[in-house]
């Protein structure tokens, strides 16, 4: 069957139409007509002007630039963007059986003295914030460290200072004396992020320098513990821009080049999923670690789990089961720290926590942000349910020690 040739008009929408479509496969490939299949140029006329010429070029050539979003985007932040060299001296712990008098006997006090060290490197990226060289990155990427190189993108390296580290939220500040021209990563609001926009994150995965993936946010208050790190308190963007080791404590821009969050949280077995800390909770943190180097958290000490009706039903009907759990929406205690604030005020392994100050807790996520939201040394009215019955107990919170 023959179809009926198409107007002129009709297939250059067509290579418009097909040209957007590749345009968004490759993603941050620059996107320009061939020679070969560009439209002849326009003749030009002794009356001709720039609008008019413009007006007699086809749709494809007037609607392709010669660089994408992604580039301007990129172009924005890069500068800013900076690899960390990281190196710790471990020691390794003697065997006891080198401290043994037999064995020294034989092969003298030297030999049990000598004690073996192994050099570890990390790497990972950041982004300068302050002009005056303030450079923020993830914990995990500085934490321990003996030895932090901060490199710039134009190959100049400083050594860096630890101002600062939080492990609660995995984030760090990192100071480096450059001078006061240092380029600045513009940052954005993570607030205003909404699933579907565009996502770019920059840095140095697997050692690769000035890396740039691109993807969308593909969920937002992705929490710690659906993350699959319990110890954090954070709730993460996800994306399926690609982060790979390396890229932890780099930007995660929005189309406009502006940081929206720190990527962070790399999981070995994610396919295609990425998380980053938002940028408005990163830039609280940041504030007070410049000023006092930590940040005091609030906590009861309760492992717990969130409750529903299935789910103590389901433990309920197991005869096994070494407890019965009220059939009950609320938090379940699962352990209590021995010394913490709940051991104090009299909390119990196997109480279901059902409000706070008044207000129901639905989830342990919800518990947490509640503790986290608190002040230091702050009565909390705890209501719980153990076994048929209702207790009202006063809880008052501590600084978190220990993230683990």
């Amino acid at each position: 069957m023959r179809f009926p040739k198409l107007p002129r008009s009709i297939r250059q929408l067509s290579s418009y139409v097909l040209a957007l479509a590749l345009g968004v496969v490759l993603t941050v490939s620059t996107l320009q007509v061939l020679p070969s299949q560009a439209e002849p140029a326009p003749q030009v006329t002794g009356g001709d002007t720039p609008q008019l010429i413009a007006q007699r070029q086809s749709p494809a050539t007037a609607a392709i630039g010669t660089s994408s979003f992604v580039t301007a985007a990129v172009n924005r932040v890069g500068s800013a963007v900076v690899r960390i060299d990281t190196e710790r001296t471990i020691t390794r712990r003697v065997d006891p059986f080198m401290e043994d008098p037999f064995f020294r006997r034989f092969f003298g006090d030297g030999f049990s003295q000598q004690v073996p060290s192994e050099q570890l490197r990390g790497l990972g990226s950041g982004f300068i914030i302050d002009k005056s060289g303030l450079v923020m990155t993830n914990a995990h990427v500085v934490d321990k460290a003996d030895k932090v190189t901060v490199r710039l993108k134009d190959g100049r390296t400083f050594e860096g200072k630890v101002q600062g580290i939080d492990e609660v939220t995995d984030l760090a500040v990192v100071k480096i004396n450059a001078g006061n021209d240092l380029p600045v990563a513009p940052l954005g609001s993570s607030t205003n992020v909404q699933v579907g926009d565009w996502a770019i994150a920059v840095g140095n995965p697997l050692g690769f320098d000035n890396t740039v993936t691109l993807g969308i946010v593909s969920t937002l208050k992705r929490s710690s513990a659906q993350v699959g790190i319990s110890d954090k308190r954070l709730d993460f963007i996800q994306t399926d821009a690609a982060i790979n080791p390396g890229n932890s404590g780099g930007p995660l821009l929005n189309g406009q080049g502006e940081v929206i969050g720190i990527n962070t949280a790399i999981r070995p077995d994610a396919m295609g999923i990425g998380f980053a800390i938002p940028i408005d909770k990163a830039k609280a943190i940041a504030a007070q670690l410049q000023r006092d180097g930590k940040v005091a958290h609030p906590y009861l000490g309760v492992q717990m789990l969130t409750l529903t009706p299935d789910l103590a039903k389901q433990n309920n009907t197991d005869p096994n089961s070494p407890i019965q759990i009220p059939e009950i929406n609320g938090v379940f205690v699962m352990r209590v720290v021995p010394n913490s604030p709940a051991a104090s005020a009299g909390i119990r392994r196997g109480d279901v926590i059902l409000q706070v100050d008044g207000k129901a807790i639905t989830s342990a996520e919800q518990l947490q942000n509640v503790v986290e939201d608190s002040r230091l040394g702050q009565v909390l009215q705890v209501k719980v349910q153990r076994g048929n019955q209702t207790q009202q107990l006063s809880v008052r919170t501590a600084e978190l020690q220990n993230a683990s």
